[in-house]
């Protein structure tokens, strides 16, 4: 199944280092035309260092591939339609894009400052919607189009000490299921990866927020996976099928991909319900909340004794 992507172009965020440089040179190995985008920040966002998105370029283009760099950001419209346009400038259309674009800056709720708020926010999810939202002018124009964003446990499940990172990535896996919608008419599809790997912002949390985690007894979404089998590489080749024709017809999903697992996540529906005649009184709501809605729901963080 060689060259599932020939003549493909894609945009891949954040793809100097870790998820995103596996996924630019497999989608490159695979046919595609990538645009690298990285402008070379630190993991809190801080900084910038034009030769990562580089280096993964001359990487891709010394194995016989194609691809060109972008260090423009994320976190603004105009950096979006810039990005987009290089694709267009440098290849002459555009069919897919993944937003593997993202910073941390953990810290526990009662800590976390407005700016950390905003940071995450603007990269991760503004960032998606920049980019999504101009290449889907050029998607419902031609009625194609590959959408593939990244969201995380964090925001599907919680994990303590990321308000603001798991905030942002359950917004993304919402506001692709509604581009599915959007788009699917047009040809397009658009799912959410969240993906599992030991990559520098693992590395970036914290000792003070992972110390107070530990103190509080509160289990961390990676405990269980040893580091060596979490290769961010292994996030790839799934990125590459939800971008092939394979996947014409999957639309608005969600998966967690690692190691060797793949799984598709579970859609939200309604689990249980109560119900009663007319409005609701307190006398009515308690008994019946308490022995049939809420009862035995797990508590992943109960009080200390």
């Amino acid at each position: 199944m060689a060259d599932i992507l020939r003549d493909k172009v894609a945009i891949v965020t954040g793809s100097g280092r870790g998820v995103g440089r596996g996924v630019a040179k497999l989608m490159a190995q695979e046919g595609a035309q990538v645009v690298v985008v990285d402008p070379g920040v630190n993991v809190d966002g801080s900084g910038s260092d034009q030769s990562i998105a580089e280096q993964v370029v001359a990487e891709i283009l010394q194995e016989g591939g194609q691809a060109v760099a972008c260090l423009e950001s994320v976190a603004t419209m105009d950096g979006g339609e810039k990005i987009v346009q290089t694709a267009i400038d440098s290849f002459g259309k555009l069919d897919i894009v993944v937003t593997c674009a993202g910073i941390l800056r953990d810290r526990m709720i009662f800590n976390m400052t407005e700016q950390e708020w905003d940071d995450v926010i603007a990269v991760h999810l503004k960032g998606t919607f920049s980019v999504v939202k101009n290449a889907c002018i050029l998607f419902r124009q031609q009625r194609y189009g590959r959408i593939i964003t990244f969201s995380s446990q964090s925001g599907l499940q919680g994990n303590s000490g990321q308000a603001n990172y798991g905030a942002a990535k359950s917004g993304i896996a919402g506001f692709t299921k509604v581009v599915a919608r959007d788009m699917g008419r047009y040809g397009v599809t658009a799912n959410s990866i969240a993906p599992r790997a030991t990559t520098r912002m693992i590395g970036a949390i914290p000792d003070s927020a992972a110390e107070i985690r530990a103190r509080g007894g509160v289990q961390t979404l990676d405990q269980g996976n040893e580091p060596e089998t979490m290769d961010p590489d292994d996030i790839a080749p799934f990125v590459c099928y939800l971008a092939s024709d394979y996947a014409a017809t999957i639309n608005g999903q969600t998966f967690l991909v690692y190691s060797s697992e793949i799984s598709l996540m579970s859609q939200p529906r309604p689990e249980r319900s109560i119900y009663n005649d007319g409005h609701w009184s307190m006398e009515d709501i308690a008994p019946q909340a308490r022995n049939q809605l809420t009862r035995g729901i797990y508590n992943p963080a109960p009080p200390r004794a």
